[in-house]
């Protein structure tokens, strides 16, 4: 069983990417249909049930349905922790990237236990958010691990600059849940917000986004001045997600923030988290991926392909 789990590194490493984006959009559908205390206890679902009942209604059923998508990212997680550990050898890295990833599975059900013990309280899901933010930023560092293109190393403007966007991106996210926290969308009718200037805290959020894109189009441009095809693809999916940001962050601030555009954007937020971690990857050099890898067929090379 493991030796065929080492064969299914490359999918099972995509794999832990798109389930984490996943479980991004299914937790905000949970605050955006109000069903954050669906199941109104942790770890149980309500008093000394552990499943949720026709009393809790609809909400339950979402709730429940989010926390039993966990199991699912601990499958997939456990899974490619295996398979790292049977292709350990050629991807000497990829075992602890694998194994921070598995960790923060029931680290962020913890934290997530506490926002439904805490009333949805908005600082504490900003929290949850983050977390999973972080976690799709390894995963990206995984895949590029195990099935990256091959690459020389960015010169140092360059790779200061990304970390720069790096850095100012993840201000980015975190006021966006602080906007988040300040806004209508509490997960809850009776939860409690941060009382906070909403309209404020959205300027300053745009601000911060006016920051990033323009280190984004300096980085395309010392990319493409240096011909660093990799970190240019890079650059420009990047500047691609934050312009389809921001056109849905105006679109949503300008009609009330209906809930489908803001389940949109949190899409777009762990979209965000994903481009600039392959960003900062993309400035470092790879030597070429392993043989048994390219061999993988489609899925191993997803990256490649954008660096052709």
């Amino acid at each position: 069983m493991a030796e065929t789990l080492g064969r299914l590194l490359v999918p099972l490493t995509w794999a832990n990417l798109v389930a984490n984006i996943g479980i991004v959009v299914t937790g905000g559908a949970v605050r955006l249909t109000d069903s954050g205390l669906g199941c109104p206890d942790w770890p149980t679902c309500d008093a000394d049930r552990w499943t949720n009942h026709p009393e809790l209604g609809l909400h339950g059923y979402i709730e429940f349905g989010n926390r039993l998508l966990t199991y699912v990212l601990a499958v997939i997680a456990i899974a490619c922790w295996v398979a790292a550990r049977r292709r350990r050898a050629e991807h000497p890295h990829a075992v602890w990237l694998a194994t921070v990833v598995a960790l923060g599975v029931p680290f962020q059900a913890v934290i997530g236990g506490i926002t439904v013990l805490t009333d949805l309280n908005p600082w504490v899901v900003s929290l949850h958010l983050l977390l999973s933010m972080a976690m799709i930023a390894v995963c990206v560092a995984l895949v590029d691990h195990v099935s990256g293109p091959q690459r020389p190393a960015a010169g140092r403007t360059a790779s200061r600059t990304t970390l720069a966007a790096f850095v100012v991106g993840w201000v980015v996210l975190y006021l966006g849940t602080v906007v988040t926290g300040s806004g209508p969308h509490a997960g809850d009718a009776e939860a409690p917000r941060n009382g906070l200037d909403s309209q404020f805290l959205s300027h300053v959020h745009a601000w911060s986004v006016y920051v990033l894109i323009g280190l984004t189009v300096l980085l395309c441009w010392l990319a493409r001045r240096t011909a660093h095809a990799v970190l240019l693809r890079a650059a420009l999916l990047l500047l691609a997600v934050e312009a389809a940001q921001g056109v849905i962050g105006f679109w949503q601030y300008f009609t009330d923030l209906p809930e489908l555009l803001v389940g949109v954007h949190m899409l777009g937020a762990a979209l965000t988290s994903a481009a600039l971690a392959w960003a900062v990857v993309a400035a470092r050099g790879r030597a070429a991926s392993a043989p048994e890898d390219a061999a993988a067929g489609p899925s191993a090379e997803p990256l490649g392909m954008l660096s052709r």
